[in-house]
């Protein structure tokens, strides 16, 4: 479950990166449209692995049930740190990214 979670995290961390008023927020600059389509194909891509990731755990019943409390957790998890901690927020999820495989390895 902690592999879906830090796959969600990623996945709708790279959707908020898609959007021009959060990229130039966290990062500086507007987002070329390139940029904003690979982002926005790569945060959907993050969150069908984490689909993957919760449901391979368990079977479908349990999986998915465990998928729809990670992706609330973690989209509650950025809404609050966006307007208050808006460099942690994009910290966590880099740092989630890279631990990710770690714990694809481990489970």
């Amino acid at each position: 479950m902690l592999l879906a979670l830090l796959l969600c995290y990623g996945g709708f961390a790279a959707l908020c990166l898609s959007m021009d008023r959060h990229h130039v927020d966290l990062l500086g600059r507007k987002p070329s449209a390139r940029r904003r389509r690979n982002m926005r194909l790569g945060g959907w891509l993050l969150l069908a692995l984490s689909l993957w990731a919760a449901v391979s755990a368990t079977d479908w019943g349990l999986g998915l049930v465990e998928w729809f409390a990670v992706l609330m957790s973690s989209a509650l998890l950025l809404v609050l740190l966006l307007p208050y901690r808006p460099r942690l927020a994009l910290s966590l999820a880099a740092m989630g990214l890279l631990a990710s495989p770690v714990c694809a390895v481990l489970s």
